[in-house]
């Protein structure tokens, strides 16, 4: 399966998105998946729309790699180019019940949640590059996509038999407050901002010198990488930083503690960092990142499945976000207090976990790294619940 990084790749560039594990997630996919469909209760207390305006969207991929999505009754369906209709588009959406919590199942698969409020989205079936019935998932980065003027937003999900791995996630854009409450060997939340937090979540990207046009009006703030793709983001943001960190590394020796190994390295005269553990692996050469691959930790920050060069990789990519980089040549950093203090940073990433109320969120695709991202698993769940929170929830 394509790593998260090439996925937010693809999209970014508006090819068709094939929808993947979400970071952070234990364990592989299953050739067979063996777990049971998952109540999930949806709770619309926005605010500001009514059930009678919202619809989701539950789409993804099942093991064997094809593209589906779930009826309100639960039923698994193939994507089809004939369920393109005479707009162009599918019709796969549920809406919410007339009153009350909504009530789906979630079946063994990976994929997305969507929410669209005040009109449905504009999902087009098309042939993928292996002649495979996909999805355009929404780009709402470009203003040219269909879904561009649609308030929407989604979480991540895998059920398998593992268990429930999901999460709220701002790696693509931050638009509507979305919160997670998942039970089975234990009750665990996820994704609720603090009292206010998406007008606060707004007005300080606003505010923050050269992420200002992040903001699309009051329908989303889109990541940066994003941004720089559409001309939104500065595409030498981070290099003045970066510099001075493949200068350091030079002459300093860079730790990495990846949790199954030590490494220890410094940048070579070909300007590639290359660390080894001390018993002969030795991780692929990484390169200069550009912005880009910061912002995407793709690149040179591809972190390949490979138990090694993909760990270290990672380590550097958050590293790098949150600028603990310079000033700490062991990693990864721990304390939370010591991320973001760089006048050059992750701004978006910062403020998407200062408005979080347990501090935890998705800014970047290896937010995971030390623990600080929204998400949550479970072995043995027993249900999963997805609240639409307050848009306007006054601040205490």
């Amino acid at each position: 399966m394509l790593s998260r990084r090439s996925f937010l790749v693809a999209a970014s560039a508006g090819a068709v998105a094939l929808t993947v594990r979400p970071a952070g997630a234990a364990g592989s996919w299953p050739r067979t998946a063996r777990a049971a469909a998952l109540p999930l209760t949806i709770v619309n207390n926005s605010g500001e729309f009514a059930n009678s305006s919202i619809w989701c969207y539950l789409l993804g991929t099942d093991a064997d790699g094809n593209q589906v999505h779930v009826t309100g009754d639960g039923s698994v369906v193939p994507v089809s180019l004939s369920d393109n209709g005479s707009d162009g588009f599918t019709d796969y959406g549920v809406q919410l019940a007339s009153s009350g919590p909504t009530t789906l199942h979630v079946p063994p698969m990976s994929g997305r949640l969507y929410f669209a409020l005040g009109e449905k989205l504009k999902l087009k079936a098309v042939a993928d590059g292996a002649g495979r019935p996909a999805l355009q998932y929404p780009a709402g980065w470009v203003d040219s996509d269909p879904n561009y003027r649609v308030l929407h937003d989604s979480v991540e999900f895998t059920l398998d038999d593992a268990g429930m791995h999901w999460n709220t996630t701002m790696v693509d854009q931050f638009s509507v407050p979305l919160s997670l409450e998942l039970t089975g060997a234990a009750t665990q939340q996820a994704g609720a901002l603090k009292p206010g937090g998406r007008a606060q979540f707004f007005d300080a990207i606003r505010a923050q010198e050269g992420f200002a046009d992040l903001v699309v009006d009051d329908l989303r703030v889109i990541a940066p990488g994003h941004g720089l793709d559409v001309g939104r983001f500065s595409a030498s943001y981070f290099d003045g930083y970066t510099d001075q960190v493949w200068s350091k590394y030079a002459g300093t020796d860079l730790r990495l503690d990846t949790g199954s190994g030590v490494f220890t390295g410094r940048i070579r005269g070909d300007g590639a960092l290359v660390v080894s553990d001390g018993s002969g692996r030795t991780t692929d050469p990484i390169g200069r990142p550009s912005t880009r691959d910061i912002l995407y930790c793709d690149g040179a920050l591809a972190a390949p499945n490979d138990g090694l060069t993909g760990p270290v990789a990672a380590l550097l990519g958050a590293a790098l976000n949150r600028s603990t980089l310079l000033d700490h040549p062991e990693q990864p950093v721990s304390d939370p207090a010591a991320f973001y203090r760089d006048q050059v940073t992750n701004h978006y990433a910062r403020i998407a976990h200062v408005v979080s109320a347990d501090g935890r969120a998705y800014g970047f695709a290896f937010d995971d790294v030390s623990g600080f991202a929204s998400y949550i698993e479970d072995p043995a769940p027993t249900s999963c619940t997805v609240t639409l929170t307050p848009f306007q929830e006054a601040v205490r």
